[in-house]
């Protein structure tokens, strides 16, 4: 697999093998799952349409669902999938996607909801490095 160029995001950075986007690192799959009480359940497909609409116009973006549990109606999974966490993170500051997005926050799982892609099949088949700092779990900023 050819290299990635350096980004001119981060010039600093060296190229790397099997890279998803230059200077993006590892792609990233962002989800929210939603448990809806039945008073929610008739406007919620649409509202949540509404945020995904607002979320697939940032910048990275690459896809996105809205998946209902075969099992358990009440269990709804927004999903969708960036060029790294940099898109990911900068789109959730978009008013729009503020806006549409919040009110559904209060039907929201308390879970994590943002993942490194590190290896994947497929069209976008390729391992990734992950872009995570080695001292991540550990580091804290420095008190005077």
């Amino acid at each position: 697999m050819p290299e990635d160029p350096a980004s001119p995001e981060h010039p600093g950075r060296p190229p790397r093998p099997g890279g998803w986007a230059a200077g993006a690192g590892a792609p990233v799959v962002a989800q929210i799952a939603f448990v809806l009480p039945p008073a929610a359940a008739a406007e919620f497909p649409a509202g949540a349409r509404a945020a995904l609409d607002a979320l697939a116009e940032a910048r990275g973006f690459r896809s996105g669902r809205l998946a209902r549990a075969l099992d358990a109606p009440e269990s709804w999974l927004l999903t969708t999938e960036w060029d790294g966490p940099g898109p990911w993170r900068r789109a959730l500051s978009s008013f729009e996607v503020r806006r549409t997005l919040t009110p559904l926050l209060a039907h929201a799982v308390d879970a994590p909801g943002a993942f490194e892609v590190l290896s994947a099949v497929g069209p976008a088949a390729g391992t990734f490095r992950s872009d995570r700092a080695v001292d991540a779990d550990t580091a804290a900023p420095r008190r005077p």
